[in-house]
């Protein structure tokens, strides 16, 4: 069985957004029920995250940023935006939450053939340098990132966002490095707006940014069959040295948010597909980092899948990617633009 870290903190469950609002502590209670129920708990090891410090966390915020993240501390409620709010302690959970990622990337780093998962709150990905948005105040996958380049001096890092929603800060943070190659799959047009394909990047940062835009109403067939036809190549040639996953599960077929039709068999077979590129190029490492998923079951069958799936408790078999479906002429779309940067 293959050694699958899971980071999971109080703080993420004390961060509240308030009544009502689709990120809420639910999401992490209802995989906490799920892991206790399955036994899934108790195969996995079990890791206490650090809090990141505020040059770890500006390693890609505005210093002046996180000066306004920390004021919020202690306050009743701060509206950063429309939707995006802060109660007394959202500071310190997210300083966990970002805290968290670099804890499993030196878990993994350090640990042979290991993969981790982390069950943080808040959301990051929608974070840009300066401004929360989308439910997200720090980016955590976009501070694990510039830590792996900054810090542990790798060379080539791997994001791949499967989330509902473009991670327009995760994007932007990295659009002019040919270190970390951003890849996103997402609803499109839909918020926050951005991640057309001819977003490509810019000075030494283009063609390392790779999105793949997507009408309503795709599903497993799709998404496998776009991993395999436009990442497959493009991994090949980038060969990553470690992998992060903005693991968002609102393109669930019945997420409230969302309009995709995913089942949690099509979330098991990217992550048997990351898997097994992971272990081809990177030596196993990926992190997956918990982003959406707004449909309370099929968030927890959904990770049920995915960890399933880590620990080698099962291969779940592929889709044909031989039958045409609805994405075909994305696929065709985004290959057209990307072939100047990449073989296909």
């Amino acid at each position: 069985m293959k050694k699958v870290s899971v980071f999971l903190d109080k703080l993420y469950f004390d961060h509240d957004n308030g009544m009502g609002h689709p990120e809420s502590q639910h999401r992490l209670l209802a995989i906490l029920d799920m892991l206790k129920e399955t036994k899934l708990f108790d195969e996995v090891d079990r890791l206490q995250p650090r809090d990141a410090s505020k040059e770890e966390i500006c390693l890609v915020h505005d210093p002046d940023y996180y000066d306004v993240i920390k004021s919020t501390r202690g306050k009743p409620r701060v509206f950063l935006d429309a939707d995006t709010s802060t109660c007394p302690v959202s500071f310190d959970a997210a300083v966990r939450a970002a805290g968290g990622v670099l804890s499993a990337i030196e878990n993994v780093v350090n640990s042979e053939g290991s993969t981790a998962f982390l069950l943080v709150r808040p959301p990051g990905h929608h974070a840009e340098r300066d401004r929360a948005m989308g439910f997200c105040l720090f980016n955590n996958v976009a501070v694990g990132a510039a830590y792996i380049i900054k810090v542990l001096d790798f060379k080539r890092v791997l994001i791949v966002d499967w989330d509902l929603h473009h991670g327009n800060g995760t994007q932007n943070m990295f659009y002019d490095s040919s270190e970390v190659l951003y890849f996103s799959t997402h609803q499109y047009p839909y918020y926050p707006g951005t991640g057309s394909a001819d977003e490509v990047g810019i000075g030494s940062g283009e063609g390392y940014n790779l999105n793949v835009p997507l009408a309503v109403g795709m599903g497993d067939k799709e998404y496998v069959k776009i991993f395999f036809e436009i990442l497959s190549p493009v991994i090949e040639q980038f060969n990553p040295e470690i992998i992060l996953v903005s693991a968002g599960f609102d393109t669930y077929l019945d997420d409230p948010l969302g309009g995709m039709n995913v089942t949690p068999q099509g979330f098991a077979q990217l992550t048997r597909y990351l898997k097994e590129q992971a272990e081809k190029y990177c030596n196993g490492r990926t992190i997956y980092i918990l982003e959406g998923g707004y449909n309370l079951d099929g968030l927890s069958l959904s990770v049920k899948e995915v960890i399933e799936e880590l620990l080698e408790k099962k291969k779940t078999e592929y889709v044909d990617i031989n039958e045409n479906t609805k994405a075909d002429n994305t696929i065709r779309e985004v290959i057209k633009i990307q072939e100047q940067f990449w073989k296909f």
